[in-house]
C-alpha cells in the first residue's frame, strides 16, 4: 500500500538530510508505528506519504514514494486526498470551518459525496469518537483534546484507504485515547485500512502495532520489525518495557497484562520496602537534591503550609523561626470558590485550591474538564465569574501584564502563541531581554532540554517537541515564582521528558510552585507531589500522588498497574529499591 524506495529528504539550508535511505513497505491493512527521538524526521517521513513533502514544505526529495500506486512526486496532496487521510501534530492547522459538525462534513463535501451519505457518516463519527454532545460547538471553544478528536474524525468520515497520524493521542485523556485507538484497530482489522502513525507515548500504542519502524539518529536509515524485537533495541521505550529490561524478562512484555503475569518474583523482592514519595530526585543523580544548604526540604514545604492552618499554629506569633518558616511557606497562589462561565459552558464550579512554594501539582481529568481554564485564570487570561483568584497577592485579571510576568508564567498548549521572532536565536535573545536575564540564559535552557536545535531555524520549521522546548525556555528564563504548564510533554520523547523533569525538580527545590495540566500519567507519577482531578469543572480528588493515582484505573501509571497492590509508580523508584536490597 505504501512503498518507500531509497527516499531521502533535505530541506534548504539544512546541514544534512532530514531522512535518508528510507527503503520499506507498509502492506495493506496493517497498523505501523513510527518511533524515535524528537527531531529525527518522523513528521517528514509521514508528510512524504501524503504529498506535503515536497509540494508544501519544500526541500528536495530523492527516491520514490508511492501510495496505492500513485507517485507522490507527480501527485499533489489534493490528488491523494481520496486515498490518504492526514492528521498532523497541530489540529488547529487542519480546521477550515467553525463548528464540529461542519468540520466533519467538509472533507466529504470536497470529494462530492451525496448528502445522505455525508449525514450518515457524520452521525457515525460523532458516536465513534464521543463527539455527539459537541456537534454544534465552535471549534475555537473546545479543549485541545476535543479539537484533536475532531481532527481525527474529519479524516475518518472520508473513509480513506490510508491514515497518516502524527501524535494522534498527545492531547487526549487516557479514556479518550483508548477509544480512538480502538476505532483505529477496528478500521485496520475490519476494513483493511492501512495506518502509519508516529507517537511518543508508546505506553498507549505499542501493543496495537503490527510492526514498528525505528528511526535512530537523524539521517540514518530506519529499521522495520516486530514490535518486541524493535523495543529490545530502541532507545525510546515505554515503562512496561523499561521495567522488563530492569527485571531481566525475556521476551520483553508490551502490555501490562503480560508484565503482571511475570511480576510475582519482583513483587516478592520489593515486599516490605516503602516506595519513596513522588517528586524526589531521579535515579542516577538527575535532578536536584532533596535538600541543600539554606533550603527547606521540598516535601516539607507543602506539609508545613497545611499545618500552619491549625489553630495552635495560627495563634503562635512569637516572631521567631516558626513564623519565618510559615511566611516562607505562604501559598504562591490561592483560588477560592472559583466559577468560570464561557459562553454556554460552565467551565469551572466552586473550585478552591492553593499552591505552595516548592510544590508540584498535576491537574488531571478528561478532555474539557476545566484544566486549561484554571491555568488561564491563574495567569489572568480569563476572569472569574464568581469567587476569587490571587497570585502573589494580586488579582491576575485586574493586574497589568508587566506586573504579572514577574509573578507567573504560562506555557500554553499551543507553543507558537509565545513565539514571534524569525529565528531560534532571536527568540532566545528577546526572552533574555524581557526577563532581564544574562545573555545566553534562554539559549542554554533550550540546549539543556533538547540539544541540537539550530539557532538559525525559524520556529515554524521546528518539530512540535522542539517548538514546545523553545516556548518552555522562553518562559523559564524569567524564573517566575508560579510556573504553569499546559500539556508540557506533547511531542517530547522519553529522553527529553527526563531532562524536563530534572529541570522542573530544580525549580521546585528553589521554591517555585509548579502547576501542570497533563494527560501524561507517567509524568505525573514521576514529578508531582500532589494530584488534583477535575471533572465537569469540579474537583473530585485532591491528594498525594500515590494516593490518588494508584486507586484510579484511568490515571495509574504502568508500573503501578503491574506491581499493584504495592504503591510503586515509576521504574526509577523500583531500580533504587532493588539496588538497596541487594
Amino acid at each position: 500500500m505504501i512503498r518507500f524506495e531509497n527516499v531521502s529528504v533535505t530541506y534548504a539550508g539544512a546541514e544534512g538530510p532530514a531522512i535518508a535511505g528510507v527503503d520499506l513497505e507498509v502492506p495493506e491493512g496493517e497498523l505501523v508505528l513510527l518511533v524515535g527521538p524528537s527531531g529525527v524526521g518522523k513528521s517528514t517521513l509521514l508528510n512524504a506519504v501524503c504529498g506535503l513533502v515536497p509540494h508544501f514544505t519544500g526541500g528536495t526529495l530523492s527516491g520514490r514514494v508511492t501510495v496505492a500506486g500513485r507517485d507522490t512526486r507527480t501527485h499533489k496532496p489534493r490528488e491523494l486526498a481520496d486515498v490518504v487521510g492526514t492528521v498532523g501534530q497541530d489540529p488547529l492547522s487542519h480546521f477550515v470551518t467553525d463548528t464540529v459538525e461542519d468540520e466533519l462534513a467538509y472533507g466529504m463535501e470536497s470529494l462530492g459525496l451525496p448528502a445522505d451519505t455525508m449525514r450518515r457518516r457524520v452521525e457515525e463519527t460523532l458516536d465513534l469518537l464521543g463527539l455527539a454532545e459537541l456537534r454544534e460547538r465552535p471549534l475555537a471553544g473546545l479543549s485541545g483534546g476535543q479539537q484533536q478528536r475532531v481532527a481525527i474524525g474529519s479524516v475518518l468520515t472520508t473513509h480513506p484507504r490510508v491514515l497518516v497520524l502524527d501524535e494522534p493521542t498527545s492531547a487526549l485523556d487516557p479514556g479518550a485515547a483508548e477509544e480512538v485507538l480502538a476505532v483505529l484497530q477496528r478500521l485496520v482489522h475490519d476494513l483493511g485500512t492501512t495506518v502509519l502513525m508516529a507517537e511518543h507515548r508508546l505506553e498507549r500504542v505499542v501493543q496495537y502495532a503490527d510492526r514498528v519502524v525505528l528511526l535512530g539518529e537523524r539521517g540514518t536509515p530506519p529499521v522495520l520489525g516486530d514490535p518486541a524485537a524493535i523495543m529490545a533495541r530502541s532507545p525510546v521505550v515505554p515503562p512496561v518495557v523499561a521495567l522488563g529490561r530492569l527485571a531481566g524478562w525475556t521476551p520483553l512484555p508490551l502490555t501490562v497484562r503480560d508484565a503482571r503475569r511475570r511480576a510475582g518474583s519482583l513483587r516478592e523482592r520489593l515486599a516490605g520496602v516503602t516506595p519513596p514519595p513522588p517528586g524526589g530526585p531521579a535515579i542516577g543523580g538527575a535532578g536536584a537534591p532533596e535538600s541543600a544548604p539554606g533550603r527547606a526540604p521540598r516535601r516539607g514545604l507543602p506539609l508545613l503550609r497545611r499545618s500552619a492552618r491549625r489553630p495552635g499554629h495560627a495563634a503562635r506569633r512569637d516572631g521567631g523561626a516558626g513564623d519565618r518558616a510559615r511566611d516562607a511557606a505562604a501559598p504562591v497562589a490561592e483560588v477560592a470558590g472559583l466559577g468560570v462561565r464561557r459562553e454556554r459552558v460552565e467551565a469551572l464550579k466552586r473550585v478552591t485550591l492553593d499552591f505552595g512554594p516548592g510544590e508540584t501539582v498535576a491537574l488531571m481529568g478528561r478532555n474539557g474538564a476545566g484544566k486549561s481554564t484554571l491555568l488561564n485564570t491563574l495567569v489572568g487570561l480569563v476572569g472569574p465569574t464568581s469567587g476569587s483568584v490571587r497570585v502573589g497577592g494580586a488579582e491576575p485579571h485586574r493586574s497589568a501584564p508587566a506586573e504579572m510576568v514577574r509573578r507567573v508564567g504560562l506555557v500554553p498548549q499551543e507553543p507558537r502563541d509565545l513565539l514571534y521572532a524569525d529565528t531560534v536565536a532571536a527568540e532566545c535573545a528577546a526572552a533574555d531581554r524581557d526577563a532581564g536575564a544574562e545573555p545566553g540564559t534562554c539559549r542554554a535552557l533550550v540546549s539543556r532540554l533538547l540539544p541540537g536545535v539550530p539557532d538559525a531555524l525559524h520556529p515554524r520549521d521546528l518539530s512540535e517537541g522542539q517548538r514546545l522546548t523553545l516556548a518552555l525556555a522562553v518562559v523559564l528564563t524569567a524564573r517566575p515564582p508560579l510556573l504553569l504548564l499546559d500539556e508540557p510533554t506533547r511531542g517530547l520523547d522519553y529522553a527529553a521528558k527526563v531532562r524536563l523533569v530534572a529541570l522542573l525538580r530544580e525549580l521546585a527545590a528553589d521554591g517555585h510552585a509548579i502547576v501542570l495540566a497533563t494527560h501524561d500519567v507517567e509524568l505525573a507519577a514521576e514529578l508531582a507531589h500532589r494530584v488534583v482531578v477535575l471533572a465537569d469543572g469540579e474537583i473530585v480528588a485532591d491528594g498525594p500522588t500515590a494516593e490518588v493515582v494508584v486507586s484510579s484505573p484511568a490515571f495509574a501509571p504502568q508500573v503501578a498497574k503491574i506491581l499493584a497492590p504495592q504503591e510503586w509508580l515509576t521504574v526509577p523508584q523500583v531500580a533504587a529499591a532493588l539496588e538497596a536490597v541487594r
